[in-house]
């Protein structure tokens, strides 16, 4: 198997200068407990904790005390305890420090993991049988999955996951230092710009919108296509144009203006409020990719989907979005899932409500497109993109 680095490397500005923060404690290094993993039950019965593994900055945030207030709420709701850790940098190194424990029936010692369905690591899990099905007799909020997300091809009926948020690759510059960067040819060719770009460092999002721009489509991949996008990142790459492959650490280098311009995510452009940094879907179309939520073998079934039933609702989620300014909360600013959480983030916060990279509009929608999962899978692709990346 080859592990492909994908989203989100940690912001340089997470908080104290670590990945972990929990509510309210610290959790143990993963890895996976020695124990085997205890036969999941559905009963009604919710557990002390709750053990949740997220990524970095994907949560509503208390900007004074470093807390999150809509686990609280849910904390103080249900008299569970919620062990939260940002310990996910990337779907692919993740999926490494569990896949071992769960291949052997031990514990990973999580309830919620979150996994992109632009990766093949999603899809992995639930062929391999290592995530658990869903209680949805705990679940009555997922009349509120919106309808777009509620036949995905890697779980068609949801009995698996279900969607955390959504977000969009494109192109990312700061006005300071170029003119607007529109086109992926503009990005990856302009001469003025060489050796100032970065290029994602997952296959999905990368070749999703190159792909676009050579007029092909990334949602049924052919090795013509792949070859011809593949190749005008390589020959970006041989010309010095692009100066490295990221995840999510492209992001503080734009701010700071070490980066004129980059591939990049719409949720982090709006969380950093530089009003420099501009972000847009290229002229050609870009992509979209969705976290989900997941129960690991051996989580607890009837607490994690009575938090799943928690955020479903279209108030919690609206604040979880918006934030609440008035009490120096920070929302998560990308797209959710829930129908009706557009309206209660507005009571919070009326500009993230109005915020096209938060609420898309339909013409935003329309230009862009989820990358082929047959070639998510595929070996020879995914070799050349690990050879092109490490390179």
């Amino acid at each position: 198997m080859t592990d492909v680095l994908t989203r989100r490397q940690l912001f340089e500005r997470a908080a104290a200068g670590g990945a972990v923060l929990t509510v309210p404690g610290l959790l143990a290094a993963c890895g996976g407990s020695s124990k085997k993993a205890a036969s999941s039950t559905s009963s009604h019965q919710l557990a002390k904790t709750l053990r949740f593994s997220n990524w970095t900055l994907y949560m509503d945030r208390n900007n004074k005390n470093h807390t999150y207030p809509s686990l609280i709420e849910f904390e103080k709701k249900y008299g569970v305890h919620v062990r939260y850790t940002t310990d996910i940098n990337d779907n692919a190194s993740f999926f490494g420090k569990i896949q071992g424990p769960l291949s052997r029936g031990q514990s990973v010692d999580r309830d919620i993991v979150v996994l992109t369905d632009n990766d093949r690591y999603l899809a992995l899990m639930i062929k391999k049988g290592w995530a658990e099905k869903l209680d949805k007799s705990a679940i009555p909020n997922i009349k509120n999955l919106i309808p777009v997300q509620q036949h995905p091809s890697f779980d068609p009926n949801r009995e698996y996951s279900l969607p955390w948020q959504s977000g969009m690759t494109g192109i990312a510059y700061n006005d300071k230092l170029t003119d607007p960067i529109l086109s992926i040819d503009d990005l990856l060719t302009n001469p003025k710009l060489k050796g100032k770009i970065t290029c994602l460092n997952s296959m999905g999002d990368a070749l999703t919108i190159v792909m676009l721009a050579n007029g092909d489509d990334p949602t049924k991949v052919t090795d013509k296509s792949f070859n011809a996008a593949f190749n005008k990142i390589k020959q970006a790459v041989d010309s010095k144009q692009i100066r490295q492959f990221t995840g999510n650490d492209y992001a503080p280098l734009l701010a700071k203006g070490d980066l004129v311009a980059a591939m990049s995510w719409s949720g982090d452009i709006a969380q950093l409020g530089n009003k420099h940094l501009h972000w847009n879907v290229p002229k050609d179309g870009g992509a979209i990719w969705t976290d989900n939520m997941l129960i690991p073998k051996g989580g607890n079934v009837y607490t994690a989907c009575v938090y799943m039933n928690y955020v479903y609702d279209p108030k919690v989620q609206g604040l979880m979005e918006a934030g609440d300014p008035k009490r120096n909360i920070t929302g998560i600013y990308y797209i959710p899932p829930v129908a009706g959480a557009g309206e209660w983030a507005k009571k919070y916060d009326p500009s993230v409500a109005n915020n096209p990279l938060i609420f898309p509009p339909k013409e935003t929608l329309s230009k862009v497109k989820i990358f082929d999962s047959n070639a998510l899978n595929n070996q020879k692709y995914l070799t050349a993109w690990q050879n092109l990346i490490s390179a």
